[in-house]
């Protein structure tokens, strides 16, 4: 068995194949991050490059943005760079482990379908992904507290949230006084030492950078060590799949790669695709035969369509002391209450306290509209506002469009010859009215907290991919208009499955690695 990226979703599967006696090779593309904590550049703030692969030149994208085609490098904007390393996103992401609303599963039901969207319903539930996201959030370990009252009820987690932090308490009472029920932030990090991994040192670089002590739960120590004890699991890094392989009945073969400047060729009886949802859409598209001359699972033009990210509203507030303790991660209360039915909208979104922001990014974007990017009016905002300001901000719920997808350049190539990914569409108009709907909450939660100041977050109408992508490989029952079964099949490929965020038909109102990671789990060990 082949699997392609040892991410959130490769990882999984790797651990689950290897658990049922399967022989497994990964292939990632990345290795190692970049050691350091270098503050411009790193996958929070990659002002002049990042701490993950891949390598800055060599590997351009085409992004069309308003109709003028950019090429842009993995740092730039508009790449949509999800991590490529060995644990992927995961290495360098926050953990936040959120399971996603039931209704999350059932939006196309819930709504309707709105005038040139493509919602759907997951052909899976949630209770069909309720006893594996258990599974994960027990085996890797997960900290938080109990749910929200909108949320179903579950198995308590394995370890206690962090101390709250005085904002976090602050923003306790405040969603009281608003009437909203509110929660810890569930995190993938132990808050005591657990499976040989210490506990979090609550230091101030936790998103975008490796954790410097291992507590965060990344796929790199937890379920890739377990595969790799097993003896049925060997790694390779630094290698780059260019093309499935398949014979004439279609049948997929193994893959075409290159590793270490040589081009080879590996057979498998299974392979399993975990690359993101814009690699994976890019590779199947690649993949390209007489039988389907456009791409693998491609023969009714699905794979790449309904490309999601998150949109992330939210609201700046200033307040008159010092609130920030400086102590990570960072999120402490989450509000729920906005997921779902808000009248006149189609889904929500969750909303928490941001992680601590590093100088440069908080000097960058976290600054009043009136302060200026660079001068002395902004050295001031920062010198006040770093320990004074905060953001509340979360993930909406977006809504899908046909016509944001990837694509591949018709002649750019990368390094090693694989034509490139084009990006191109925008989100749903829907969207746009969400998110501006929850910057509104976020803005209302930061004066019931006491906040002088409050600066909502404007919003437009654009792509979204970014680090959370999904939805290239849609799951669903009809050929027509997904790219994978409910067990996460290609069509048509009964030993070609993908793990990863692309066959998510809808990406949640929540951060949505732990659902990446069930659904892996599932397909894992359904297969």
């Amino acid at each position: 068995m082949i699997v392609i990226g040892s991410g959130a979703g490769g990882g999984v599967a790797a651990w689950r194949f290897t658990e049922r006696g399967y022989r497994v090779l990964m292939l990632e593309r990345g290795g190692d991050p970049v050691p350091g904590r270098d503050h411009l550049r790193n996958h929070r703030y990659a002002k002049y490059g990042q701490n993950t692969g891949p390598a800055r030149e060599g590997n351009p994208r085409e992004f069309v943005d308003s109709g003028v085609l950019k090429i842009v490098r993995p740092h730039e904007p508009g790449y949509n760079n999800n991590a490529m390393a060995l644990g992927g996103g995961t290495r360098v992401y926050g953990a936040q482990a959120w399971r996603f609303h039931p209704l999350d599963f059932r939006m196309a039901t819930t709504y309707g379908v709105p005038v040139e969207s493509s919602l759907a319903d997951w052909p899976i539930s949630y209770e069909d992904l309720a006893p594996f996201y258990e599974e994960i959030e027990w085996t890797l370990g997960v900290a938080g507290s109990n749910p929200a009252l909108n949320l179903p009820s579950r198995r308590p987690y394995p370890m206690d949230a962090p101390l709250i932090s005085k904002r976090g308490t602050m923003l306790q009472s405040a969603a009281g006084k608003l009437g909203w029920d509110s929660q810890r932030v569930p995190l993938m990090v132990n808050t005591v030492e657990r499976n040989g991994r210490a506990a979090c040192i609550e230091c101030q670089h936790c998103v975008g950078f490796p954790c410097p002590v291992e507590a965060r739960g990344d796929t790199h120590n937890t379920v890739l060590p377990m595969a790799v004890a097993s003896g049925r699991c060997e790694i390779w890094t630094g290698t780059q799949v260019t093309s499935l392989l398949t014979d004439p009945s279609g049948r997929v073969t193994g893959v075409r790669a290159m590793k270490d400047l040589t081009v080879v060729e590996l057979s498998a009886d299974i392979v399993i695709l975990a690359a993101g949802a814009i690699e994976s859409a890019r590779l199947l598209l690649a993949s390209r035969s007489a039988r389907e001359p456009n791409g693998v699972g491609n023969n009714h033009d699905q794979v790449g369509r309904h490309l999601q990210g998150h949109y992330y509203p939210g609201a700046l507030g200033l307040f008159t002391d010092p609130i920030n303790e400086m102590r990570g991660p960072g999120p402490t209360v989450a509000v729920t209450e906005f997921n779902h039915g808000n009248p006149g909208i189609v889904g929500g979104g969750m909303l928490a306290d941001d992680f601590l922001p590093l100088p440069a990014i908080f000097a960058a974007g976290t600054r009043p509209p009136q302060v200026p990017a660079v001068g002395l009016r902004l050295k001031e905002w920062v010198r006040h506002g770093y320990l004074r300001a905060f953001r509340i901000t979360g993930p909406v719920q977006e809504i899908p469009s046909p016509e944001s997808r990837v694509t591949l350049s018709p002649d750019r190539l990368d390094r090693n010859g694989m034509l490139v990914a084009r990006l191109q569409g925008t989100t749903h108009s829907a969207t746009v009215e969400t998110a501006q709907f929850m910057a509104q909450r976020a803005g209302d939660w930061l004066r019931h907290a006491g906040a002088t100041e409050v600066w909502e977050s404007p919003v437009d109408l654009h792509l979204s991919a970014g680090q959370h992508q999904a939805g290239t490989c849609r799951m669903g029952f009809d050929p027509a208009t997904s790219v994978v079964d409910a067990k996460q099949r290609v069509h048509g490929h009964e030993n070609l499955l993908v793990c990863d965020g692309s066959v998510h038909p809808t990406n949640g109102g929540f951060n949505p690695f732990l659902t990446i990671m069930a659904t892996s789990l599932r397909a894992s060990s359904t297969f």
